[in-house]
C-alpha cells in the first residue's frame, strides 16, 4: 500500500476502535485493572486524534477508496460486518448468552479485515484479521479463569491489536 492518507486513517480508525475496546473491556475486569483500562483509552485516543489531524490535512493524497471499485468492496465489506455482527449480537442476547456478544464483535470485525486487504491492498490486514480472530477465541477460555466478563479480556485484547496497528499506521505515514 502506497497511500499516505490510508495510513493516516489507520491511525484514526484503528485508534478510535481501540479506545472503543478499550472501554467495553471495563464492562467487568477486576478492579485493579480499570485504571490501566482508563490510561489505554486515553492513549488510545491521542494516536486517533493525531490520525484525525494528519487525515485532514492529507486529505488531497491519493487513497486506495478513490478507485471505485475499491470502494464499493470497502463498502460492501462493511456492510456484512455491520449486519453479521448485529444479527449475531441480538440472537446472543435474546438467547439469554449476551456474556458472548464481545468475541463474537471481535470475530467478525477480525474476519471483515481479510476482505478489506485486498482492498487496501494490505497484507498486514491479515495479520490483524488473525490476531482478532485469535482474541475473540481465546477470551472464551481465559475470562471464565479470571472470573472476569469476555468482554474485560476481548475488549483488552481487541483494545491491544487495534491500538498497535494504530501505531504502525502512523509509523507508515512517517516513512512513507
Amino acid at each position: 500500500m502506497e497511500y499516505i492518507r490510508d495510513y493516516a486513517m489507520y491511525a484514526s480508525i484503528f485508534g478510535m476502535f481501540s479506545m472503543s475496546w478499550f472501554g467495553w473491556a471495563q464492562e467487568n475486569p477486576r478492579a485493579s485493572w480499570r485504571k490501566y483500562l482508563g490510561i489505554a483509552s486515553g492513549a488510545a485516543l491521542l494516536v486517533c486524534l493525531l490520525g484525525v489531524y494528519l487525515s485532514i490535512t492529507n486529505w488531497g493524497a491519493p487513497s486506495a477508496l478513490t478507485d471505485q471499485t475499491n470502494f464499493k468492496n470497502y463498502l460492501i465489506s462493511v456492510y456484512v460486518e455491520f449486519f453479521l455482527a448485529g444479527l449475531g449480537a441480538f440472537v446472543l442476547i435474546r438467547k439469554k448468552r449476551k456474556d458472548y456478544v464481545a468475541p463474537w464483535i471481535a470475530f467478525i470485525v477480525g474476519i471483515h479485515f481479510i476482505g478489506l486487504s485486498r482492498v487496501f491492498d494490505d497484507p498486514s490486514l491479515y495479520v490483524l484479521a488473525a490476531l482478532l480472530v485469535a482474541v475473540s477465541i481465546i477470551s472464551l477460555f481465559v475470562s471464565p479463569k479470571l472470573r472476569v466478563a469476555n468482554s474485560a479480556i476481548t475488549g483488552i485484547g481487541s483494545g491491544v491489536v487495534l491500538f498497535a496497528f494504530a501505531v504502525l499506521g502512523l509509523v507508515r505515514f512517517f516513512l512513507t
